[in-house]
């Protein structure tokens, strides 16, 4: 009895591999198998796969656990730019490359307006045409509900002979190139408006701030509707200044009566014209800064 295979080299049998020859011959039917062998080579195979499955066991878990950190480590990589605000960069930081710039805008601040008594303070800017038409116009005027009539003119460049008292000297000594006259009468009271033309605002100032009303004052002017009056009587006399412009007025009655410190209506009708005419020389200078703005 022979226990190797007979007819060629001897092969080992494996359960797990297909068609892999047992340790015993087929050839005879009274031929045993040899346990021994058997089973040693069982028990050889089984402590294989066991050091395999352990083996595989700990490569698995080996990486399960790098996984597991690395999401850890993501997870916190994450979570520190919203834990701690100062690492990294700030919520404002500008793009890579980005140079940071402060914003610029256009100025949008307006120039300075343009001040109309400018314009009426220096010869050289006060250009508009000028007469005691232009700065008087029409035939009447209604200043403070009062309507006056509207009498003569006049236009003069002699200031010193529409003028009495020391006020011819006043406006002789400081250049006075021109003098404009007008009248205007309501109820038997008469005003005359005399408006001095200077340079500059300076001898305007000057020649107004010089008069005296009690002794140096204008000539009435009568004509186109309106008698003589203040020739010989006792009439109120006023001097002002706007710019190169020193103006002038003397209101009395047209009958001939002496005005008193009781005829509040002489007062009234004096202060009426007064304001008129400052408005008209300042209205000039308005017109003129208005015209220089939108040029």
């Amino acid at each position: 009895m022979s226990y190797g295979q007979q007819g060629g080299p001897q092969s080992q049998w494996d359960p797990w591999k297909p068609h892999s020859q047992q340790p015993w011959s087929s050839g005879g039917g009274d031929e045993t198998p040899d346990w021994a062998a058997l089973a040693e080579a069982s028990e050889s195979r089984n402590k294989r796969r066991r050091l395999l499955f352990i083996g595989g066991g700990a490569l698995a878990t080996i990486a399960v656990g790098t996984a597991v950190a690395v999401a850890v480590v993501s997870a916190n990589s994450g979570n520190s730019a919203d834990n701690n605000p100062t690492s990294g960069q700030s919520g404002t930081a500008a793009l890579p490359g980005a140079t940071a710039k402060a914003p610029s805008f256009a100025s949008t601040s307006a120039p300075p307006p343009l001040d109309p008594k400018d314009f009426v303070s220096d010869k050289s800017k006060d250009t508009a045409p000028l007469g005691a038409q232009i700065l008087f116009p029409g035939t009447q005027l209604t200043e403070a509900g009062t309507l006056y009539k509207k009498g003569a003119t006049d236009d003069t460049k002699s200031c010193s002979a529409v003028a009495k008292g020391g006020l011819p000297k006043i406006l002789t000594a400081n250049d006075c190139t021109r003098m404009l006259r007008v009248s205007y009468v309501k109820g038997g009271i008469a005003v005359t408006v005399g408006v001095a033309v200077f340079d500059t605002e300076a001898q305007a100032t000057k020649a107004a701030s010089k008069a005296d009303p009690q002794k140096d004052f204008l000539r009435s002017l009568s004509g186109k509707g309106i008698g003589g009056f203040c020739n010989s009587t006792v009439c109120l006399m006023s001097a002002n200044s706007y710019g190169r412009y020193a103006y002038f007025t003397i209101t009395g009655f047209t009958s001939g009566k002496d005005v008193t410190n009781k005829d509040t209506a002489v007062y009234q009708t004096s202060n009426n014209l007064k304001a008129f005419t400052f408005r008209q020389i300042r209205t000039r200078g308005e017109v003129q800064a208005s015209a220089a703005a939108n040029e």
